[in-house]
C-alpha cells in the first residue's frame, strides 16, 4: 500500500519513548503501529479499545472525599514516609502485574 501520508503531531515525550520502548523489543517500527491504529479505526468503526475513566477506590477518590478526608490520607502517607514504611514504585508495579 502507497505510504504518502504525512502526519504531524505532538506527544507527551514520556509517553512516546515508553510505547517505543515497548515497539523496539516488538521489532515495530513506530509508523507500521500508528499505520496499524488507525487501519483498527477504519476496520472497527472507532477507537479499537475502550475508552473510560479509571476506576478509581472511593478510599482514594479525591472527588469523593471532604476536604479534612484528604488532608487525614495526605498525613498518613507522610507518617508511613517519615516511619520507613514505603515501597519503591517498581516493585509495587511488579507486585500488582503479577496479582493480575
Amino acid at each position: 500500500m502507497d505510504k504518502s501520508a504525512t502526519l504531524n503531531l505532538r506527544v507527551n515525550p514520556m509517553v512516546k519513548q515508553r510505547a517505543e520502548d515497548v515497539l523496539v523489543q516488538l521489532g515495530i517500527p513506530m509508523s507500521t503501529a500508528i499505520d496499524m491504529y488507525l487501519n483498527q479505526i477504519s476496520l472497527i468503526g472507532g477507537i479499537p479499545f475502550a475508552v473510560t475513566l479509571p476506576k478509581a477506590s472511593q478510599s482514594v477518590n479525591a472527588d469523593m472525599m471532604t476536604h479534612d478526608e484528604i488532608r487525614a490520607k495526605l498525613q498518613e502517607g507522610y507518617d508511613d514516609v517519615k516511619a520507613g514504611r514505603v515501597q519503591d514504585a517498581a516493585t509495587t508495579f511488579a507486585k500488582f502485574r503479577e496479582s493480575h
